[in-house]
């Protein structure tokens, strides 16, 4: 599969998306070429805003811009997005009822050698918390076309993790997102595989073949809005499949699996597994070894389904 680096899609996504809309802006913390959006900066020089070093005031100066009509993407490590100007998101940006994008680069392991300062496994669960927020993360280049294109459609602050490397691509070039409503990749009936993002969709992917050499039938959904969740979508595969496995980038604590379980544990109780980090700090590495020491891969994910469908056949 043809691979494009996420964050060039990202530049030229907002590139397609100032050139039809003039309140659309780039707010950078001394990042633009790790964030690729140098080319934004060139084309619309007045529409580009470096603070510096700053992420409380990339969220302040967002805020300020959005107050005044403009529809800004600010951009910075997920890290410093997350934790570092979380209280200036919160106040400035949500509570206002404003319109600012936030964008966290390199989410989790795949802040690979920035080490366990730049490694994100926690900002979902401080973005969750925050009322009526949007949290999405794309898992391939045409989601993340789409889904840019979404944030800046809808009205109010929107969270996104950007994964800035290559990655293949899962879906075809016309295939068609909303905000709010998860993918079925695969269909099946045993179990439901329920995943995010660049590193563990794919990962979802290849577990689901392990699983079917061994004649079980692995639902596949690419969960890319974690806020609102597809509560539907959870609900109907939770019935259909009496198991779920969620997987994740992030702490397992707090994510994608915990608002599934959260969700669940009221509407449908359901035999639950939850393949992510287990209350534990980053640390340098490469994305592979990361994957390997966190149990971050498909082996990880098809175990947990084993487990469930063995627990599974034991109730019936």
């Amino acid at each position: 599969m043809e691979q494009k680096e996420m964050r060039q899609v990202y530049c030229d996504t907002l590139l397609e998306l100032a050139g039809k809309d003039e309140r659309i802006m780039v707010v950078e913390a001394d990042l633009m070429r790790a964030t690729g959006t140098m080319k934004f900066k060139e084309t619309y020089p007045e529409r580009a805003v470096d603070v510096g070093v700053a992420e409380a005031n990339l969220v302040g100066v967002s805020s300020g811009l959005s107050a005044g009509g403009k529809i800004p993407f600010a951009a910075t490590f997920g890290c410093f997005a997350s934790r570092r100007a979380f209280d200036q998101f919160f106040l400035s940006a949500n509570y206002a009822r404003l319109n600012v994008k936030l964008v966290g680069t390199d989410p989790g392991i795949s802040a690979a050698f920035n080490g366990g300062t730049h490694m994100p496994f926690e900002d979902i669960g401080l973005m969750r918390m925050v009322p009526g927020l949007t949290i999405i993360e794309p898992s391939d280049p045409v989601s993340l076309k789409a889904l840019t294109e979404a944030a800046a459609q809808v009205e109010g602050c929107v969270y996104m993790r950007l994964h800035r490397k290559a990655v293949p691509a899962l879906y075809e070039e016309t295939e068609t997102f909303t905000l709010g409503k998860g993918k079925v990749l695969r269909d099946g009936t045993d179990v439901t595989i329920i995943a995010c993002g660049a590193i563990m969709v794919g990962e979802a992917l290849e577990a689901a073949e392990l699983l079917k050499a061994e004649q079980v039938s692995a639902a596949v959904i690419d969960m890319h809005t974690i806020k609102p969740l597809d509560e539907e979508l959870v609900l109907a595969y939770a019935k259909k499949t009496g198991c779920i496995v969620s997987a994740e980038n992030h702490q397992v604590a707090g994510g994608l699996g915990s608002a599934i379980a959260n969700f669940l544990a009221e509407h449908h109780p359901t035999l639950m597994a939850m393949v992510g980090i287990r209350d534990a700090f980053g640390q340098v590495g490469t994305q592979d070894w990361l994957k390997q020491h966190y149990k971050l891969h498909a082996q990880e994910i098809a175990m947990q389904a084993r487990r469930l469908l063995a627990e599974k056949n034991t109730r019936r």
